[in-house]
């Protein structure tokens, strides 16, 4: 899978909003974003007027980059909730909300969604007792999440929850700081969803 290695506060002035790729420093005055909240290119004040398409486009690609899918992942999420009874929207947005790296960052495992994909590949998570290193993992309700014994690992999580210690978490998750453990008490709903997104312009652009 294809990889983005450019600067990531470039993504949020192209999206025209914050998606929180770069911790500390989105939360900081030194943000990008902040000082020249614009789309960024050399004729970025002279464009005119979005076309319906673009307007679409623009919010997949918000959604990707924010849970930092690629676009073969992305299409395989909008298959499943195609196929599954219900709003399609509201359930691909779940189902992006129930990945373990997901799941990580909220938990305060990890400053970043980015950071947190490393850290389950790394191995540094252990779901229900066992350890996963597969970010697109799907947690369901009542699931323990915790970091491996090993001494690295403990490292990690404790620094990170001292970090996020103060981070507002999603009702859907519950976190033992002292036991640096976490479990999923439900699943997560359409109202959980912290990226302002319009998930029906998102349906109508992938079902063209």
């Amino acid at each position: 899978m294809s990889r983005y290695t450019g600067p990531k506060c470039r993504l949020c002035r192209r999206e025209n909003t914050k998606l929180f790729l770069k911790a500390d420093k989105c939360l900081s005055a030194k943000c990008p974003f902040e000082k020249r909240p614009v789309p960024p290119g050399m004729r970025a004040f002279r464009r005119g007027k979005a076309t319906g398409y673009l307007v679409r486009m623009r919010e997949k690609q918000k959604v990707k980059r924010f849970y930092g899918l690629g676009e073969k992942q992305f299409r395989l999420y909008f298959k499943e909730a195609s196929r599954s009874k219900g709003n399609t929207g509201e359930i691909l947005l779940t189902l992006f909300e129930r990945r373990l790296d997901n799941v990580v960052y909220h938990m305060g495992f990890a400053q970043s969604r980015s950071e947190a994909r490393q850290v389950v590949r790394h191995g540094h998570i252990v779901v229900n007792g066992r350890r996963v290193n597969i970010p697109s993992f799907l947690v369901r309700a009542g699931m323990m999440v915790s970091h491996h014994a090993r001494e690295s690992s403990t490292k990690i999580v404790r620094e990170n929850l001292g970090f996020t210690k103060m981070r507002e978490r999603p009702p859907w998750v519950a976190v033992d700081e002292a036991g640096m453990t976490g479990r999923v008490v439900a699943m997560p709903s359409r109202e959980d969803v912290s990226v302002e997104v319009d998930e029906q312009l998102i349906i109508e652009f992938c079902s063209r």
